[in-house]
This record gives C-alpha cells, sequence and structure tokens, in this order.
C-alpha cells in the first residue's frame, strides 16, 4: 500500500527524469495510441540514460489515472514487449508489470507499469539515439553518442565481465557457488564479493553484482543475461533440418555447469564404433577431451554484451560445430590461434582457472581451464588424431567465430 501511495503521489507532481505518462489509445486488440515507433524512442532514451519508469494508463497532461480496460491488459503487455524485443536494437530488458491505482472515481483502475534500468548496451530506437533530459526524450548529438558509445563500448569490449548489472543485487549470488572460489575459512561478505570482482560499484556507489559473478555464481544466470546459454542439437543427417532433428538441450545454469551439460549431451548421441580384434578398442566420433576444450574456451571467450546470440553447439553425422558470439579478440586470427592466446573475459577466465571440474576419473584436467594456452592445440591434435582431419575455425560477418571439427569415419561409411 505504501508503494502505491507513493506512485500516486508521484503522479500528481508529473513527470520528471525518471517517470513518463502515457494514456492508452485501443481499436479492438490494437493500441493505435501512443505511437509505436515514438514509444520504443521513449523506452531507449531511458534505458540509454539511468533507466526509469513509464505508466500505460496514465493521461501525461491532465496526470489522471485512466487504466486499462481489464480485458485489454494481455494484448497492451504483448504490444510493449515487441517493441521491446523486436523494435529496439539491441532488444531492451524491460520489467513489465499489470498493477491497480486508485482512479478518478476512487475505484481502482489497471494499468502497466514499465520499469527499465540503465542498460549496459546503448539502444537504438526508430528515431536514432536518444537520452532522457528532465521529462523529455532528446535525440543525441554526435558528440553525446561519441561519449556514451566509448563509455559503454569500454566496458563491453575490455572489461564487460567486470560491469555492474542493475537490478541484480548481492544477494542474488549463490554462497555455496561463491566459496569455491576462496578459501574455506573465508568470510564472504561485500568486501570479499568486491575484492574478487563479482560485485562492482555503479557510478552512484550502489553495488550490484558484475556479469562475471551473474555466470558462475549464480544458479540462473539467464534471469539476467537471457544470452548466456549453449544451444545444444544432434542431427541425423549433416544438414540443419528440422526434420532430421534427434535431440535437443539448452545448456543453463552457471557456466562450468553448461559445458558439463554440453559435454554430456555430446557424449549421450555420439556414435562409438568397437574394432575388431583381441581386445576391444572403442572408437569414438569426436574426441571427449577436444569437446571439452572447445566448450570451455567458447563460454570464457564469448561476447557477452551481444543481446540474444547465443552459444550454438551442433553435432552432425559428420561433424561437429560451434558457434560462438563475437570475432576474435585484439588482434587474434585463425592461424594464430595455436600460437597466441587473448583473453577477452580476464575475470571469467580467472574464475573458471579456480572451479573444478566434477569427474577426473579419465584423468581429464582438474579445473576447467588452465593459464597455459593448451586449449586450441589439444582441440586440433586429439581431433586430427582421431579423424584425419585439421578442425578449421572461421570468423564469421566479423561477429562469430566457427568451429568445425570432423567426425572419424567408421567401418562403412567411407
Amino acid at each position: 500500500m505504501q508503494d502505491v501511495d507513493a506512485l500516486v503521489k508521484r503522479i500528481r507532481l508529473g513527470e520528471d527524469a525518471t517517470l513518463e505518462f502515457k494514456q492508452v489509445l485501443l481499436d479492438g486488440d490494437k493500441v493505435i495510441g501512443p505511437k509505436r515507433n515514438a514509444f520504443a524512442d521513449e523506452l531507449a532514451g531511458f534505458a540509454n540514460t539511468r533507466g526509469g519508469t513509464v505508466l500505460l494508463g496514465v493521461d501525461d497532461k491532465s496526470h489522471a489515472i485512466t487504466g486499462i480496460p481489464i480485458e485489454k491488459l494481455d494484448a497492451v503487455e504483448s504490444w510493449v514487449q515487441e517493441i521491446c524485443n523486436d523494435t529496439v536494437k539491441p532488444p531492451l530488458d524491460a520489467l513489465i508489470r499489470k498493477i491497480y491505482l486508485p482512479g478518478p472515481g476512487g475505484d481502482d483502475v489497471p494499468i502497466i507499469r514499465v520499469d527499465l534500468s540503465r542498460s549496459l548496451f546503448v539502444h537504438k530506437s526508430p528515431g536514432g539515439y536518444f537520452r532522457r533530459v528532465g521529462s523529455a526524450k532528446r535525440e543525441m548529438g554526435t558528440d553525446v553518442l561519441a561519449r556514451l558509445l566509448q563509455e559503454r563500448s569500454q566496458s563491453r569490449v575490455i572489461r564487460f565481465d567486470e560491469s555492474p548489472v542493475s537490478k541484480a543485487s548481492p544477494d542474488c549470488l549463490d554462497d555455496g557457488l561463491v566459496r569455491r572460489f576462496l578459501r574455506h575459512d573465508a568470510v564472504v561478505d561485500l568486501a570479499m564479493l568486491r575484492k574478487l570482482r563479482v560485485v562492482a560499484d555503479d557510478e552512484n556507489g550502489a553495488p550490484w553484482a558484475t556479469v562475471g559473478g551473474i555466470l558462475l555464481c549464480t544458479h540462473t544466470p539467464e534471469q539476467w543475461l537471457p544470452q548466456a546459454r549453449i544451444q545444444a542439437v544432434s542431427y541425423a543427417g549433416t544438414r540443419r533440418d528440422i526434420n532430421y532433428q534427434l535431440d535437443a538441450r539448452d545448456c543453463g545454469g552457471p557456466l562450468d555447469q553448461q559445458v558439463i551439460e554440453a559435454l554430456h549431451f555430446a557424449c549421450r548421441n555420439m556414435r562409438v564404433a568397437a574394432s575388431k580384434g583381441l581386445a576391444r578398442l572403442d572408437r569414438p566420433q569426436f574426441s571427449e577431451r577436444a569437446l571439452f576444450e572447445a566448450l570451455v574456451n567458447a563460454v570464457a571467450h564469448r561476447d557477452y554484451s551481444m543481446a540474444g546470440a547465443r552459444i550454438r553447439f551442433h553435432l552432425f553425422q559428420d561433424r561437429v560445430e560451434l558457434h560462438v558470439p563475437g570475432a576474435l579478440a585484439n588482434t587474434l586470427t585463425p592461424d594464430s590461434m595455436e600460437l597466441r592466446q587473448y583473453s577477452r573475459n580476464e575475470l571469467i577466465v580467472s574464475l573458471l582457472t579456480r572451479c573444478q571440474v566434477p569427474d577426473q576419473s579419465d584423468g581429464a584436467r582438474s579445473h576447467m581451464m588452465e593459464r597455459r594456452g593448451d586449449g586450441v592445440p589439444i582441440i586440433l591434435n586429439d581431433s586430427r588424431q582421431l579423424s584425419g582431419h585439421t578442425p578449421e575455425y572461421t570468423v564469421i560477418d566479423e561477429s562469430e567465430l566457427r568451429l568445425i571439427i570432423w567426425a572419424a569415419q567408421h567401418e562403412g561409411e567411407r
């Protein structure tokens, strides 16, 4: 009740730098007011500045709480979601809620509340690039846009994994997952979380979980970073065709769990041939060690600033394709990867080097990563030894790295 009273008092004062009103006009289930593109500009302006709240069902001139017909709430909510996902680039992460507020006659009427946080990205809407200035949106001049792009691109490209994520309170970090990276007698408090870099302060001094903290110290990182998943699919043939899909799984959770889930998916779906002789010798389609290294490298080095882009791990009869969002960091090239190393996500790499592999019974390494740079050579050498073909790294459109590992040919397949 206190929250409602406080919001009503704010409405009486009118719009400001963090509050916007919009009356909703409908033609059947179609929203005809506000206009889609202008509304997208408003939402992007909030995300490009400090965030804010839009109240749909409040008249922006009279401040009257007119509401939305209750039977039309779902249609209006879907309209807002479509704008956030399809009209603004990259998509907006908005919290959309249906709430009751007291209408002009004293009875409660439903409205839709849209909350936006300061974004990690710079968003473009149909009208261009906007920011919030006072109670209005303003298109950004080239100098302002350049500064904002520099500020947020530095956060994204150089130390994106150490960036604080708005709405991700330090309380979202799981104590058990955090303790994996600390001495057994360490005290888990805010100071320690900052030292571990899984918590950082924003420009106002408020503490939030960082991108790296969310990815390795929460059980559901996709709650804040929907792109942080591995899409695993197995196909019966040699082409990507849903009619030939055998198995599929979205691997979520902490990054180390994603790797293990994706590896188990591959082992479950790959064929294993047995050689004829005095002693049985199993010969799998792919080197399990090479797949493990490829998956670890994928979660460690992908560009997490690319909203909506997942790691894709696809198994075919003749190959595995691993698609990793983001171009190669710094001056790396596909040809130099075997000889050089560069980490886009220093915090994630640091945490993965301290993250134990759950089962080392096959003689595999004890931790997810090692800093010796052996990953790519293992992928190339183990796969070449098994299949006779060298894996292929390719950069696609300067925005994605594709790895192809060729399958070992079994008797009767040649």
